[in-house]
């Protein structure tokens, strides 16, 4: 590389600073940390609460369950299938994702919304574009009678508007 290209790009600490300096990196950066917080609370709840709970069901929590898939499970012999922390750690993603999306997701598109509502209000420029799922599958059925009604081989060769 000749001198002249050399001088025009950025060096590798500049490019690596200007990254770094990006909102989304210190965002991502912020909702890593969060999210690894609140996977602790989630696990201590699942390991406190929940097994507990669903063990009352049974005879022991439910990490203890398991099933052995080849001989006698003893501490030499066998295979043993844990389940229970299987389905413990499902229990555990279903929970994060409900707390997510029920404290995090769902007011954010709430709020969204109404702030978009808002916005449109404020131009005065809003017009009703929402439709209810039944009225644009109304539509769409109403298009499709009439293609097939004016499709080839009906001989009628119009097409209504």
């Amino acid at each position: 590389m000749s001198e002249k290209n050399q001088k025009n790009q950025p060096s590798l600490w500049e490019g690596f600073k200007a990254f770094l300096m990006r909102g989304n990196v210190i965002d991502l950066a912020v909702a890593v940390v969060i999210g690894a917080a609140f996977t602790n609370i989630v696990n201590a709840v699942v390991k406190g609460v929940i097994n507990p709970i669903v063990g009352a069901f049974g005879t022991k929590d439910l990490e203890g369950y398991k099933s052995c898939l080849k001989g006698p499970c003893t501490a030499d012999e066998g295979i043993e299938i844990l389940w229970g922390s299987v389905l413990s750690a499902a229990l555990g993603f279903v929970i994060t994702a409900a707390v997510v999306y029920f404290l995090m997701v769902l007011p954010m598109a709430k709020y969204l919304a109404r702030k978009a509502a808002q916005d449109a209000a404020k131009d005065g420029t809003q017009e009703v574009l929402e439709l209810s799922e039944l009225e644009v599958l109304k539509e769409i059925r109403d298009v499709l009678v009439a293609q097939r009604g004016s499709g080839p081989g009906t001989g009628t060769g119009s097409t209504e508007a």
